[in-house]
């Protein structure tokens, strides 16, 4: 195998699942397990000042060829940790020469092509999947070995003239905390890219507002028996509000620039139900409008069942990074020529989700998002492409390389 997926193999045998229910920085300690390795390794390709901090980040630096000390330095940033909604543990990856056809995973679990409708695409490719008990983690561990690979790669061939280029493995980033504790005074980069797209070729500039909202829904229970008059169900409260959310923005109905209303969790009983939610939106003004929509539901219901019935909090999570790259497209240009570069046809697309690069460019590092090659994340679906990851190995030393005659 080559030296990515050897690493690649190599970094989903560990188990870095973010906890979005931990106050422990990083969310799992075991996310420095892996951490403490990349470090190593990072030092041991020849990066300096190679490390991982008290916060779980793994830094190390390549400096400038010789003549390039002048050039504006650049970040590659990836992330550890692997989503908690289906389990990274013992992670059992295989290659699958695809023909055509659905995947048999293992555990009766099938990728259909029927279903999957991205699969065919990859017909005559080598693909990496799972055994149908866990996801794959390509996102983002694939990230971090093209990264690590291509920075090997201009170290053994210093007839690549570029910059100082800036390393940074996050933790955390799925449970949209990868950015809390970087450092980017430190870092020193002039801007970044996070590989953490999808498809081969995948270039985003930006993406969704977001806010985390939780609701309680507070009832009073008394005996079913005797509950003429004083019942009142959460459960049915908390049903009814879900009801009333608009229907076709839910994320199974929208795509493109479409936002939506997510419920993520409901616990509780007739006395208390807790509602989880996300919202995400481009537009900042359709963002407002979502946010105000639930206000405006929360006290709806409170009228109808009584003052402090429902209660709610929103934090907002990240925003559009859109606003902060416009100003700085030099970038998202040298990141076209690095595609270009090594016959990969950019797919200019907006992120439907987040990145450390969306919070991270609206605190003074401008941060696009390029494709790292995994599709169908987060589930035991998940899947990439052996060619993907080769080629975006191509596509970081291309765009360093593209520094010495910018």
């Amino acid at each position: 195998m080559s030296r990515v997926v050897d690493r690649f193999f190599k970094y989903v045998s560990y188990d870095t699942q973010s906890d979005p229910n931990s106050k422990t920085v990083p969310t799992a300690m075991k996310e420095k397990i892996l951490g403490a390795e990349l470090a190593k390794e990072l030092a041991e390709i020849g990066l300096e000042s190679a490390k991982m901090d008290e916060f779980g980040y793994v830094y190390g630096w390549l400096p400038a060829s010789t003549g390039c000390e002048d050039l504006e330095p650049i970040g590659l940033i990836a992330h550890m940790d692997t989503a908690p909604s289906t389990t990274g543990a013992n992670v059992k990856p295989r290659i699958v020469h695809y023909e055509g056809g659905d995947i048999e995973l293992g555990n009766g679990v099938v990728t259909g092509a029927d279903y999957f409708d991205y699969l065919p695409k990859y017909i005559g490719q080598d693909l990496i999947v799972t055994d149908g008990t866990t996801l794959l983690g390509a996102d983002d561990k694939a990230g971090v070995a093209e990264i690590f690979t291509a920075m090997e790669y201009l170290i053994e061939h210093p007839e690549i003239k570029h910059g100082k280029i800036c390393v940074c493995i996050t933790p955390d980033e799925e449970v949209g905390l990868g950015a809390e504790y970087f450092n980017i005074k430190e870092f020193g980069a002039a801007y970044a890219y996070t590989i953490d797209a999808g498809p081969l070729g995948e270039l985003e500039y930006e993406n969704f507002n977001a806010v985390k909202v939780d609701i309680v829904v507070t009832g009073v229970f008394v005996h079913p028996g005797m509950a003429k008059n004083k019942l009142k169900n959460a459960i049915l409260i908390a049903n009814e509000l879900i009801s009333m959310l608009p229907a076709a923005e839910a994320p199974a109905y929208t795509e493109d620039y479409e936002g939506y209303y997510h419920v993520s969790n409901i616990s509780g009983n007739e006395s208390s139900v807790k509602i989880t939610m996300n919202i995400r939106e481009f537009s900042a003004e359709k963002f407002k409008q979502m946010k105000q929509f639930m206000l405006n539901l929360a006290a709806y219901l409170n009228g109808v069942y009584g003052e402090g019935t429902v209660s709610i909090e929103m934090e907002d999570q990240f925003y559009n990074m859109k606003e902060k790259i416009l100003p700085v497209m030099h970038i998202v240009e040298r990141a076209e020529q690095a595609f270009h570069a090594c016959d990969v046809e950019p797919n200019i697309i907006p992120a439907r989700g987040g990145t450390d690069g969306a919070r991270l460019s609206y605190e003074g590092l401008p941060c696009p998002n390029l494709s790292a090659g995994e599709k169908y994340a987060h589930g035991v679906h998940e899947f990439i492409s052996i060619q993907s990851m080769e080629k975006m190995v191509e596509v970081l030393i291309a765009l360093s390389e593209k520094q010495s005659s910018m």
